[in-house]
């Protein structure tokens, strides 16, 4: 019981966990306070962000993808298998340059499917393996700590590095589907000038929450390795 209080409450390595709390806080503010600023810049042509989405879709010749409204804030996601574009409330109808940005960039993640965009085709296949090791890997740490079963801590370490592996892997998705976005908003002048720079700046700051997320899990499987290789010594 003594090396399971250590483990969690007198283990300097917390710090590479308060580090990526931190950076996942400051993240997540960026882009709160870019999408707040932005969505007081209203586009010229007046269009909404649903509008801007199915026009982008048409012009990429996805007629099978429907759009719909979902609740909350940021919510935004494109459904592979249900064919959904799905804008949340401050997006959907709203006519701002941030709202736009999202939309184009949703639609970036449809366009990615629809040419068969390889990391985002690695990136659906190792989603069941993900979804199993993000519900285990946790459970099962915890208990070769508790029952002092380097075994079991090792499996849970090497299970949670499964989730690291596809944080990595959806940085390129997320990057090239906000670069496809500016693109075609630049290039079917539905935003311009400043009003492209607003939405960019907006992209930028949603594409850090996936790097500062990647980066935390990043610290956690550093201290989870540092640990295991403490407790090997001691043996």
């Amino acid at each position: 019981m003594g090396g399971y209080y250590y483990f969690y409450y007198a283990d300097p390595t917390y710090v590479l966990v308060i580090a990526g709390a931190l950076l996942c806080l400051l993240a997540s503010w960026r882009v709160n306070s870019a999408f707040r600023k932005y969505s007081r810049v209203y586009n010229a042509r007046g269009i909404t962000a649903e509008q801007a989405a199915s026009m982008i879709l048409r012009d990429a010749g996805i007629y099978d993808v429907r759009i719909e409204r979902i609740r909350g804030n940021l919510t935004d996601h494109y459904s592979p298998r249900e064919k959904v574009l799905r804008l949340s409330d401050g997006v959907f109808g709203m006519s701002s340059v941030a709202a736009i940005g999202v939309a184009a960039h949703e639609c970036g993640h449809a366009i990615q499917h629809q040419q068969g965009y390889l990391p985002i085709r690695i990136r659906s296949l190792i989603v069941p393996v993900v979804n199993f090791s993000s519900k285990l890997s946790w459970p099962v740490i915890i208990i070769g700590v508790l029952l002092g079963n380097t075994e079991l801590l090792y499996a849970g370490i090497l299970l949670f590095a499964f989730v690291v592996v596809f944080q990595l892997v959806t940085l390129p998705v997320e990057f090239d589907a906000s670069g496809r976005a500016i693109r075609i908003l630049r290039d079917r002048a539905v935003l311009s000038g400043g009003e492209l720079k607003g939405a960019k700046r907006v992209l930028r700051a949603a594409a850090m929450t996936y790097v500062a997320s990647m980066l935390s899990s990043l610290l956690q499987l550093l201290r989870l390795v540092l640990l295991y290789g403490r407790r090997q010594n001691r043996r």
